[in-house]
Formats: structure tokens, sequence, C-alpha cells
């Protein structure tokens, strides 16, 4: 016999959950389905109006308390600020969600050393100083999940997208070395690595659909991947569900890495399919 209400089978009712990047597709999905869960959520965003939008409609649609604060993660003094005021309004943070993502358009031969670092100070930097900032709450109670989101660009390189592979690969790192160092302080830490998922920034490669239907058929599951998707994948990592999970990395793609020998022409072993 578990301990879960059947109304609350991941745990995460009145749990503190931090978002980055809570503003975007992902993350305000992954916002959404937490508070329904009767979690406490922590919005943290650039976009603070944006934010604050979004914050009183989930407050609206689910009960839950939602704050929106605005948050330049690539800042040390602004996630510490942003920390501080979790834990004065709070007490404590209990998940964190790294998600906030910048993806900059560049080839390697021509990439200037500012825009790589632009690129790194988000997509990687910006993950150890929020990990570093409430995860410093997570030890001091002895218990915590963090889930940081890379990509499927962390294990195969993403071309003329500048620093975004290298910084995702680093990402599926950095979440194993504090599942390493902080596993035997009570604190998880794990990876998820989303596909071909449909965002607003990703829309417009959609807008065709003889695009849509080339890159669906490089799936295993013949569709691409929605926001929904990955949030439900977040929501079992930060749950206790997942307590004997640790330093591991999902990959959410609807098998879009198992494909190559699928879509490789070999005569005579096409297994009837037209």
């Amino acid at each position: 016999m578990n301990n879960y209400k059947s109304h609350d089978w991941l745990g995460l009712n009145s749990a503190v959950c931090v978002v980055t990047g809570a503003a975007g597709g992902i993350g305000a999905v992954v916002a959404r389905e937490l508070a329904n869960q009767g979690a406490s959520v922590v919005l943290l965003d650039l976009d603070l109006s944006k934010c604050t939008e979004l914050a009183a409609n989930l407050s609206e649609q689910s009960g839950a308390q939602i704050t929106a604060l605005a948050c330049d993660i690539s800042d040390p003094h602004s996630v510490r600020q942003a920390a501080a005021q979790v834990q004065e309004r709070h007490g404590r943070c209990d998940i964190l969600i790294n998600n906030a993502s910048v993806l900059r358009p560049a080839s390697l031969e021509n990439i200037t050393l500012e825009q790589w670092n632009q690129v790194l100070s988000v997509n990687l930097s910006g993950y150890l100083l929020c990990a570093q900032a409430f995860g410093q709450q997570m030890l001091a109670q002895g218990s915590g999940s963090i889930v940081n989101i890379a990509s499927i660009a962390a294990h195969s390189p993403q071309p003329w997208s500048g620093a975004y592979s290298t910084a995702k690969a680093g990402v599926a790192m950095l979440s194993r070395q504090f599942a390493v160092e902080w596993g035997d302080r009570g604190v998880r830490s794990n990876a998820i690595c989303p596909g071909l998922i449909r965002t607003p920034l990703s829309a417009a490669f959609y807008a065709d659909p003889e695009i849509e239907r080339q890159r669906s058929a490089m799936t295993a599951s013949r569709r691409i991947g929605e926001p929904q998707d990955i949030a439900d994948a977040v929501l079992f990592l930060a749950s206790a569900r997942s307590s004997y999970i640790n330093g591991t990395e999902l990959v959410v793609d609807g098998g879009f890495e198992s494909m190559p020998m699928a879509l490789l022409p070999r005569p005579g072993f096409e297994g009837g399919r037209p």
C-alpha cells in the first residue's frame, strides 16, 4: 500500500515548484500541469508582463498559488534575488524546472565569441546558477528534485545553430554531476531531451503541411510532439514517483533517435510499407 491519494498520484499537491522560461511554449504548459496537481508554482521569465498574465490565468483555472517573477537566469544577482523572494514567500523550493533557453542561428565558421557566450550564458550557465540558488534550499531541507530540459541536440549536432548543441550537451552532463554530488543529500537531478516539439518558436516549420508530413515521418510515432508530451515527462521526474531515478536522461522524441536504419533505403526490406 502506498501513501498517495488517488487524486494526488504524483504527490505534488502543496509542493513549491520553480519553472524558468515559464512564459514560453513548454514552460507555460509545465507550469499549468504543476498547478493542476495543486502545486504552488513560481514562474520565472524575462518577460514579466507575459508571466504575470499567465499567473493570473493559471490561478483562476486551478486555484493554485501562482507567483510571477522577472528573472534573467544568466545574471547571478537576478537569480539570487528570485531565490530570496521564493524563500521569503514560500519558505522553500521543492522542485526546480530548468527550462529557459535561447537559440541563435550561426555557423561555427563565423560565430563570434559574443554570440557563443550569449547562448551558453542562458542555456548552460543559467542552469548552473538556478540549481545553485534553489538547490541550497533543497539541500537545507534534505530533499528536492531538479529537472533540466536538454535536447536531442545534445546527442546529435544541430548544424548552423551556433552554441546550441554544445550547451545542451553541457546541460546533460551538468545534470548528472548534480545528481552525483547531491544525491546522498536527498536532491535528485535528471534531464529531459525533447525531440521535434511544436512550440511558438518552431511553429514556422510546420506552416507547410508537406514539411510537417516529412518531419513526422522521421519519428517512430509518426507525429510531431507537443509541449504536453514534455510536461507529462517533467511531472513524473519531478515527483516522488521517480524517487529512484537520478542522474538519467529521458528522451522524449517519439522514437526519432531510433529511426536512422528505418529511413535508410534497403531494397527488399521495406516490410510491406508503401
